[in-house]
């Protein structure tokens, strides 16, 4: 959705006059069309994410296309995302760069943007969820010009200090990036649920094949989908 100066003012929170001082500086990603500024909605959550900016809660409202748009599988989303083993990196942040370039994106996606969107997002507070996992989503997903949702699962080389709350290292990374917010949320939310599954868990804790982990997800998908359906239909009268 493109929005115009005083829409991005009252998302970010600030005067219009503040917004016409960013584009100047070239610090806000701005469209000029017809003569007037134009902003992207996913772009300007990014941007401000990265900033440590607080949103309006309205930033996150789907335009109706977004909303109407089929919510899909963890199955789904790992298979586009990939499962890499092996990942290099000593640290928090040499661990996301490998992370960031192994990740399938369209060649417009700037990579170094993203990694600095999740950097930004691990000083806010640690993304480790516990058991060696981390998903660096963080406070506000990450929304960006994809055909569709992704989660890219990486096994990493060496354990890493992620700040978990359960004060482990973390060897394993689930980064998901989505082309709407509502899209991300039913996929966090159906990763949680799988990673409450004692079966997936320990695959990821052994870093299996591939073909068992999508296997897992999918079985993981299915019992998620048959607890929606029993959760939506009436009760006996």
């Amino acid at each position: 959705m493109q929005l115009g100066v005083r829409e991005a003012a009252g998302l970010l929170g600030v005067s219009e006059k503040t917004i016409y001082r960013w584009i100047k500086d070239g610090r806000l990603p701005a469209y000029r069309i017809n003569e007037k500024h134009r902003f992207n909605r996913a772009e300007l959550l990014e941007w401000a994410t990265a900033r440590r900016i607080n949103v309006s809660p309205e930033i996150f409202e789907e335009p109706d296309e977004a909303a109407r748009m089929p919510l899909p599988t963890v199955g789904n989303a790992l298979e586009a995302g990939g499962i890499h083993y092996r990942v290099g990196g000593t640290d928090k942040a040499s661990v996301l760069s490998a992370v960031v370039e192994l990740m399938k994106l369209p060649d417009e996606v700037n990579r170094q943007f993203l990694l600095q969107v999740l950097l930004a997002r691990e000083s806010l507070g640690s993304t480790g969820v516990g058991d060696g996992i981390a998903i660096p989503h963080v406070r506000n997903p990450i929304v960006m010009h994809i055909p569709k949702p992704t989660v890219t699962l990486c096994f990493l080389e060496h354990e890493i200090d992620f700040g978990a709350i359960d004060n482990r290292p973390v060897d394993t990374l689930f980064t998901i990036v989505s082309p709407a917010v509502r899209a991300h949320l039913h996929v966090l939310s159906r990763l949680t649920f799988a990673l409450r599954d004692a079966e997936f868990r320990a695959l990821l804790s052994r870093q299996a094949s591939r073909e068992e982990i999508l296997g897992a997800v999918r079985r993981v998908d299915e019992a998620a989908n048959r607890g929606s359906r029993a959760a939506s239909e009436p009760g006996p009268r």
